[in-house]
C-alpha cells in the first residue's frame, strides 16, 4: 500500500510538470539554448583542450548544465533547449569528426551516454523545473546516421530497411524530394525514416510519450521538420498528439515567409528563419541595411502565420554563422536582440552570443563556453535587462484583457535608418547606423501617447518626454542605441521591477522605492507554488487514505 501512495504522488508530480507545457504558456518564457557538450566541463578538466575544428567531444554533460544553471537564470532567461538526448552513432569517427553536437541518431530508445546516465537527466529536469523554468529537449525523427547507403539497420530503433525510405540524394527545390530523399552525403549519410507508416507512427508516439513523461519534458524542437510528412506532427506533437506538449520546429530556409508558415498548423511554432534573414539584412555591417526586408516580412507575417506570438525568435543557432562573425558593430547586435524581445514571439539566444562569439558557422559556431569564465558582459547585461522587462510585462499583464505577447506588433515607422514598432504599450526604436556618432540621423516617430507623457527608456532608465503632437524624436549623436520606451506611470503603478527607483513620472520621482526585485518576485512565486504543490499532494494522498481506509 505504501507503494501505491509513492506511485500515485509521483504520478501526479509528473502530471503536474508534464502536461502544462503549452503553446499559450510558452509564449510568456524566453529561451537560452545549449549544446550539452560545449557549456560546462566537469570539475579537474582541462579547459584548454577544446579545439571546434576538431569536430570532437569536450566533455560537456547534463551534469555540468545543472551543477551551472545560475547563469541562465541570472540572466532572467525561463526556459533552457538543450542537445537531442537519444543515442547518437556509436561507431568509427566520420569523415566530418564525432557525434558530439547530439543530432546523429542510432537508437532513440537509448539515452546519449555521452551527456550522462538517466537519473543524470531526471536531476536536470528536477532541478530547471525547481527554478521555475521550463525544459525544452532537441529530438530528431526524420532520420538515423550512418557511413553508407546499405547500412546495418538491426542497431536502430527501427530496425528493418522497410521502415525507411529507398536512397536518392535530396533535390532542395523539390518537396518531395525533401520528404522521401536521404539528407547528408556519401560520406555520412542519414537514412530517412517513413514517417506515413503505421508501425513508424505508432512506435514514435509511444517513444515521445514514454520520454516525456519520464523527464517531465516541456517542450520539443524539432530538427528537419520539413523534411518529414506533415501529416506525421499532429500525430506526434502539441497537445493533441502523442507528446503531449508543445513543439517548435526547424524549417530552414530564407526571406520566404510562405514555404516557412505552412509547418504551423501541422505543427505549433516554427523557428523564425525568414525573421532572422531579414535581421541580418536589415541591421549587419557591413550588409545592405536593407530596412524593407524587415518590415516587409512583418507585413508577411500577419498575413500567412497562424499565430505569429508563438514563432521562435533567433540570431544565431549550431547551424548558422554567429552574427559577431559577419557584422563587425556591437550596437547591430543590440539592436536586432531588441527587436526579438520586444517583438511578436518567443526569444531565443544560442549560448556564447551573450559573449561575442564569432565561429563563422559550422563547426567554428559550435564554441566552449568556458573559456569566457562565464563573464557578464555588456551583451550579457543588455539580455538581462531584456528579460527583466520582457517577464515584467508578461506578468504585470498576464490577468488583463490585453496580455501582452498576445499584442500584435505594429510598425509605427520605418526609414533607411531604423525602425519603431509598438506593442501593447511600448514603443521600441531601432537603427541600423551602428556605433560612430551620427550628428545629423534621426528617426521622428508618431506615439499614440499625448503630449507631455512621461516615457522611461528601460535601457538607460532616462525619462523621455512625448512632443508636440504625440511626437519622438530620437537622435543618434551618441551612436545607434536601441531605444524601449514605456510609459512611466505604468512602470510606478505596477512597482515594476526595471529601473526600480529611478522611474520618473510627471509628478516627479516615483516613490514607491520598496519594488520587488526580479529575484524576490521569483521567491515569492516559487514560494507560492511549493505550497500549490503541498496542497495537491496533501489532498491526493488524502484520497487514497480515505480509499484505503474504505
Amino acid at each position: 500500500m505504501f507503494a501505491l501512495i509513492l506511485w500515485f504522488l509521483f504520478t501526479t508530480f509528473l502530471l503536474q510538470h508534464a502536461q502544462a507545457a503549452s503553446a499559450a504558456q510558452w509564449r510568456d518564457r524566453s529561451i537560452y539554448q545549449v549544446l550539452i557538450d560545449r557549456y560546462a566541463l566537469p570539475n579537474g578538466s582541462d579547459p584548454t583542450l577544446c579545439k571546434p575544428s576538431e569536430q570532437t567531444w569536450c566533455g560537456g554533460t547534463w551534469n555540468t548544465l545543472r551543477g551551472n544553471l545560475d547563469y541562465i537564470q541570472d540572466a532572467g532567461f525561463t526556459a533552457v533547449w538543450i542537445s537531442p538526448v537519444q543515442q547518437n552513432w556509436q561507431g568509427e569517427r566520420t569523415p566530418y569528426g564525432d557525434a558530439y553536437h547530439g543530432y546523429w541518431i542510432q537508437d532513440s530508445t537509448q539515452l546519449n551516454d555521452k551527456f550522462g546516465t538517466p537519473d543524470d537527466l531526471l536531476a536536470l529536469s528536477k532541478e530547471i523545473h525547481q527554478r521555475d523554468m521550463y525544459l525544452m529537449v532537441d529530438v530528431v525523427v526524420n532520420d538515423v546516421m550512418a557511413l553508407s547507403t546499405n547500412p546495418d539497420y538491426s542497431i536502430y530503433m527501427f530496425k528493418d530497411a522497410s521502415y525507411y525510405h529507398t536512397y536518392c540524394p535530396v533535390n532542395y527545390s523539390n518537396t518531395t524530394s525533401e520528404q522521401l530523399c536521404w539528407l547528408g552525403d556519401l560520406n555520412v549519410t542519414l537514412p530517412d525514416l517513413d514517417t506515413t507508416n503505421p508501425t513508424v507512427i505508432s512506435q514514435y508516439g509511444s517513444w515521445i510519450s514514454e520520454l516525456v513523461q519520464t523527464y517531465s519534458i516541456d517542450g520539443l524542437r524539432i530538427d528537419a521538420a520539413k523534411h518529414v510528412d506533415a501529416d506525421f506532427w499532429p500525430t506526434f506533437c502539441g497537445t493533441e498528439g502523442a507528446s503531449g506538449i508543445f513543439c517548435m520546429g526547424e524549417v530552414f530556409g530564407g526571406l520566404d515567409v510562405e514555404d516557412a508558415a505552412e509547418w504551423q498548423g501541422p505543427l505549433d511554432s516554427v523557428l523564425n528563419y525568414p525573421m532572422y534573414t531579414a535581421l541580418t539584412q536589415a541591421f549587419q555591417i557591413p550588409g545592405s541595411l536593407n530596412i524593407s526586408a524587415l518590415t516587409d516580412t512583418i507585413s508577411q507575417s500577419k498575413k500567412l502565420y497562424k499565430d505569429t506570438t508563438v514563432l521562435g525568435n533567433f540570431l544565431e543557432n549550431q547551424d548558422l554563422p554567429r552574427w559577431a562573425s559577419s557584422s563587425v558593430d556591437v550596437q547591430t547586435l543590440y539592436n536586432a536582440m531588441a527587436f526579438n524581445f520586444m517583438s511578436d514571439g518567443i526569444p531565443i539566444v544560442y549560448y556564447g552570443q551573450e559573449q561575442y562569439f564569432s565561429g563563422a558557422g559550422d563547426p567554428l559556431n559550435r564554441e566552449p563556453l568556458w573559456p569566457s569564465n562565464y563573464t557578464k558582459t555588456d551583451a550579457y547585461k543588455f539580455i538581462q535587462t531584456l528579460n527583466q522587462f520582457r517577464n515584467y510585462l508578461v506578468n504585470s499583464t498576464a490577468n488583463t484583457s490585453t496580455p501582452w505577447t498576445t499584442t500584435e506588433t505594429q510598425v509605427l515607422t520605418a526609414s533607411q535608418y531604423g525602425i519603431a514598432i509598438l506593442k501593447g504599450d511600448v514603443i521600441t526604436v531601432l537603427t541600423n547606423v551602428g556605433s560612430p556618432a551620427q550628428n545629423n540621423t534621426h528617426i521622428a516617430v508618431a506615439t499614440p501617447y499625448d503630449r507631455n507623457t512621461a516615457l522611461t527608456n528601460i535601457i538607460t532608465c532616462e525619462q523621455w518626454v512625448v512632443g508636440s503632437q504625440g511626437y519622438i524624436d530620437v537622435e543618434y549623436t551618441l551612436g545607434g542605441q536601441a531605444v524601449i520606451l514605456h510609459p512611466s506611470t505604468i512602470l510606478a503603478e505596477n512597482k515594476s521591477p526595471v529601473c526600480a527607483g529611478l522611474v520618473q513620472t510627471s509628478q516627479g520621482m516615483d516613490d514607491e522605492s520598496a519594488t520587488l526585485s526580479n529575484a524576490a518576485f521569483s521567491v515569492v512565486r516559487s514560494n507560492f507554488l511549493w505550497a500549490l504543490d503541498s496542497v495537491v499532494i496533501v489532498t491526493s494522498l488524502s484520497m487514497v487514505l480515505c480509499w484505503w481506509w474504505s
